[in-house]
């Protein structure tokens, strides 16, 4: 474990002593009982709480001091990049850029959504459940409701032939009627639910 004072560690990394001052009053530091600054703990902490989308603004930097020579100044172990890559953490703390891609990854399926759903390409299950629902138990009505009519018609017929042929006409018309459901009856069956 190495130990710095926090002067060492901004001169470690080509950082104002003000910015190791920020770091630890955002508690990004980890100091050990002396004051000390623990640089494997800070650094592995500083990795995981990096904002990814401040790489390019770190790598700018980073090139800034390059070109002021402040690597000269450095200690033997300061050529480490100012964007860790992703390690897991251990002791299952929070992973800054874990969490942040997965709230981009759902804003981004929320938006694809919405644009889906203003082209008129997605709708509402519950809209589409309760118009199914609705145009079924219509459909169910109009052939329950054949039964009363039909009822008297074929009491009076004898030959099976011209029974099936009468009934079957009737279904047909149900169906027929059904099957021209347009979509201002498509509308009335999802407004009445």
């Amino acid at each position: 474990m190495t130990q710095l004072t926090k002067s060492e560690f901004a001169a470690r990394h080509g950082w104002s002593k003000s910015y190791v001052s920020k770091l630890a009053k955002q508690d990004r530091l980890v100091l050990t009982t002396d004051g000390k600054v623990d640089v494997e703990a800070t650094e592995a902490l500083l990795a995981e709480s990096a904002d990814p989308s401040k790489a390019a603004v770190a790598a700018r930097h980073e090139e800034n001091r390059i070109e002021r020579d402040v690597r000269s100044q450095l200690q033997p172990g300061g050529d480490t990049p100012a964007v860790q890559p992703l390690e897991p953490v251990p002791g299952g703390g929070h992973n800054f850029q874990r969490s942040k891609a997965h709230r981009e990854f759902y804003l981004a399926q929320l938006a694809e959504a919405e644009f889906h759903k203003v082209q008129g390409n997605l709708v509402e299950r519950q809209a589409v459940e309760d118009a199914a629902f609705a145009a079924g138990r219509m459909l169910r009505d109009q052939m329950f409701g054949l039964a009363p009519q039909l009822a008297a018609e074929v009491a009076g017929m004898s030959d099976p032939w011209e029974i099936e042929k009468h009934l079957s006409g009737a279904f047909r018309r149900v169906f027929t009627e059904a099957g021209k459901m347009n979509s201002a009856d498509l509308e009335r069956a999802i407004t009445q639910s």
